[in-house]
């Protein structure tokens, strides 16, 4: 099991899931990761498993036309290889565990920010994303731009900083300086949406600018308490490690096969297949209301 970056709290629950899942389907879990997020290093994972004889590799790919090669090669070997969080080529992989929807993820995070703000609100706001080639952060992007048409936000920029919380907080900080009429921020991966937060927190202007986004409820707790995030979002990534195991094995075991339109997965019962993309189910929205009652 291969995530984006590891050693960061997102992918970390993920593999709480997985872990799970493992244990109960008694099979063995090799998790691993490069821990600055370079998809090339990635690729040398995905190739070092191909030789080691892996049944099956899950790989949330940072790049996907970088460790395409290493996934179809992979798969030319007899290995079977899906992608989970972030999808790859259509070719590289048979199946994607999808959290949810490209479109439910994007408008969800333009509506809760219009829900905090207001709907009339008029002025700038920026996106601080991931790496410009995160399939996953371009995909919600292309959803939240006719969104935030309809309101009466303008999207000013979109910040690149890539996996790193440094570069994150200073390309926020960046925005603020920039932009007087800023009036929210969207944090869309898990290290960008605390750097975010961090930026509006420094510069005193919490309630002013407010921020949105996607990360863990345990990062995101005393943002949220002090009033700098009114909400976010995100899916349940405990989940989402179970059921990437649970569809592993499924096509281990010759259980999944193209076609299928539903997939019975342990204590997660039985889950949609729409085309190739084996869905999670529903974004979650946290507020200071429920947030307690969550801990991953």
């Amino acid at each position: 099991m291969l995530p984006k970056i590891k050693g960061i709290s997102y992918f970390s629950s993920c593999f709480k899931g997985a872990e799970e899942a493992a244990k109960e389907l008694g099979i063995d879990l090799i998790y691993d990761g490069p821990t600055d997020g370079n998809p090339r290093k990635q690729a040398e994972m995905i190739e070092q498993w191909t030789i080691d004889g892996v049944d099956v590799i899950c790989v949330a790919p940072n790049a996907p036309d970088v460790v395409a090669s290493a996934m179809q090669e992979a798969r030319a070997a007899g290995v079977s290889v899906i992608t989970w969080d972030a999808d790859g080529t259509a070719e590289s992989r048979s199946f994607f565990v999808n959290q949810a929807s490209a479109q439910a993820i994007g408008e969800g995070l333009v509506n809760a920010m219009l829900e905090d703000l207001g709907p009339d609100t008029e002025g700038d706001v920026v996106i601080i994303s991931a790496d410009a080639t995160s399939e996953n952060q371009n995909a919600w992007i292309e959803t939240m731009k006719p969104a935030l048409a309809k309101s009466k936000l303008k999207l000013a920029t979109i910040k690149y900083p890539g996996e790193n919380a440094s570069n994150a907080l200073a390309d926020s900080q960046d925005v603020i300086s920039k932009y007087p009429n800023l009036k929210g921020i969207f944090g869309i991966s898990s290290v960008s949406f605390p750097g975010a937060a961090e930026a509006v927190e420094q510069s005193g202007k919490g309630g002013k600018i407010l921020v949105n986004g996607l990360s863990t409820p345990n990062d995101m707790k005393k943002f949220v308490q002090n009033g700098t995030v009114r909400s976010f979002i995100l899916w349940h990534t405990v989940d989402l490690g179970y059921l990437t195991i649970h569809v592993a094995k499924a096509l281990a075991a010759g259980e999944l096969k193209p076609g299928a339109t539903s997939l019975k997965a342990g204590r997660l019962g039985e889950l949609s297949i729409v085309g190739d993309n084996v869905m999670l189910g529903d974004i979650l929205v946290f507020t200071k209301a429920n947030i307690d009652q969550y801990d991953f």
